[in-house]
């Protein structure tokens, strides 16, 4: 069993790992601040034209799609890195709700 974990602790794969959701747990943080100016954004065009904006929309889906795929890295879900250690396009393309 130690000899498992010494093993363990000189793979390199394992601090790349942990090194990677250092720097996404930074940039989760990030996306938390922009998801929230996302948030008042729509409130406030939807208190000042009485509808959600088309373009506020599609950055708010991709943002949390975004958010999403660095979630599954993080919880180990996938080893597949998201941007921008990946392409931008998979959270891309989605089709954005009708208002």
């Amino acid at each position: 069993m130690q000899q498992q974990i010494n093993d363990n602790l000189k793979k390199i794969s394992t601090w790349k790992r942990i090194f990677f959701i250092l720097a996404f747990f930074i940039i989760v943080s990030l996306v938390r601040i922009l998801l929230w100016a996302v948030i008042l954004l729509q409130i406030a065009s939807a208190l000042f034209t009485g509808s959600a904006n088309k373009n506020i929309l599609t950055f708010g889906q991709t943002l949390s799609v975004y958010l999403y795929h660095i979630l599954l890295f993080l919880t180990y879900n996938t080893e597949d890195l998201p941007f921008p250690f990946s392409d931008w396009k998979l959270t891309e393309g989605l089709n954005t709700p009708e208002k």
